[in-house]
């Protein structure tokens, strides 16, 4: 195959040989030693670094606050809603020993914290005063990959994961949409990124995005010169009347004494 006199492959010939010389030749990337797995290099994490400070700022100004949750969860939490392991039981890392013994319950190294975020939701969440609950994490989620690209898909990435909880309906769906703008302001005006923003049609989205999600906006990177698409950001409302069998908050106003189920809503990129 051709190359230029930088040793990378032209676009043109090869977008996907073109995209590794790329982010390999720039030293930004390097193989981790586990299928899957990628070391970021010093100059590829200073660019997450800068995205990253500009995303949190944008996060922060709009009344969120970090938190950070358990990189292990309980394989219990995973089960509760059978549509949830449906989505991401082939992909999960699974403990089963620790201290040389073998565990009363298997651990779930995190694909996404949905499961325990709303468990500690429903801990301190007991009326409308204490609504909106704006939570946000930056962590690490490993998914099992099995066809990994750099950057793109591999077992092991950096994230951040906003997780909120409303009063009513109307405010998760504005949450929704002003996650979906800051992701966009990010993706176009920092990261100079050609995107599409839109909405899953229900084929596209989870087993678990298909029972549970009502709405399902997203950003995605067009990939000149390839004929494929890539999810960077995503937001979605959760059903109001259900959010995992872990989270069902029934909230009384005391305004009317009618009570009324929470809306959540879950972010992330």
């Amino acid at each position: 195959m051709a190359r230029d006199e930088r040793s990378v492959t032209p676009q043109s010939e090869d977008f996907s040989a073109w995209y590794n010389d790329v982010v390999f030749r720039a030293e930004l990337v390097d193989r981790g030693p586990v299928r899957g797995s990628m070391v970021i290099r010093p100059y590829g994490y200073r660019i997450w670094e800068l995205l990253q400070a500009d995303l949190d700022g944008r996060i922060k100004a709009t009344g969120h606050q970090n938190a950070y949750f358990p990189l292990l969860i309980p394989q219990s939490y995973m089960e509760r809603e059978a549509e949830h392991v449906e989505g991401f039981a082939p992909e999960l890392f699974t403990v089963t020993h620790a201290g040389g013994k073998e565990l009363e319950e298997p651990l779930v190294i995190r694909p996404t914290s949905e499961t325990i975020i709303g468990e500690m939701m429903a801990k301190w969440i007991s009326s409308h005063r204490d609504l909106p609950l704006l939570l946000n994490q930056w962590a690490n989620v490993l998914r099992w990959e099995m066809r990994p690209r750099m950057f793109l898909r591999t077992s092991e990435f950096l994230w951040q994961e906003g997780h909120t909880a409303h009063a009513t309906a109307a405010d998760a769906t504005a949450e929704t949409m002003l996650a979906l703008g800051f992701y966009q302001d990010v993706a176009v005006g920092t990261a100079a990124l050609a995107t599409v923003p839109g909405e899953k049609t229900p084929r596209e989205r989870f087993a678990v995005d298909r029972c549970r999600r009502l709405r399902a906006p997203e950003c995605q990177r067009t990939q000149p010169g390839a004929e494929t698409r890539s999810q960077h950001q995503r937001a979605h409302r959760l059903r109001s009347f259900v959010s995992f069998d872990f989270l069902r908050i029934l909230l009384t106003d005391d305004r009317t004494s009618c009570p009324s189920h929470s809306g959540r809503t879950t972010h992330g990129a």
